[in-house]
């Protein structure tokens, strides 16, 4: 999210994704919120959220699902990783 003068944070990039179960730089959505048009649930890796250790990429075992989350609806947390596995919203737009 980017900041313009003194006012708050909003979103300047907006990009319709895929979720993967995949956890690479490709796959990284470096810090971003997540808007779902279709209802469901959502498996995601929180940013900031380290491999074992402290150190390398995150693993799934990390990952978290929010549940029933209604269509049109803005998910209040920032993420890095959207996972398949466990994933039954669609349409999802990241919003940096």
């Amino acid at each position: 999210m980017g900041t313009y003068s003194n006012q708050p944070d909003f979103g300047t990039e907006a990009t319709a994704i895929t979720a993967s179960d995949t956890i690479n730089s490709t796959t990284d959505l470096k810090s971003a919120c997540l808007y779902m048009g279709t209802g469901g649930d959502v498996t995601v890796i929180l940013a900031g959220v380290k491999g074992p250790g402290g150190i390398g990429l995150p693993t799934a075992g990390q990952a978290v699902t929010f549940k029933n989350i209604p269509d049109g609806s803005f998910l209040p947390v920032i993420v890095n990783y959207v996972l398949a596995t466990g994933t039954t919203v669609a349409d999802i737009i990241s919003i940096k």
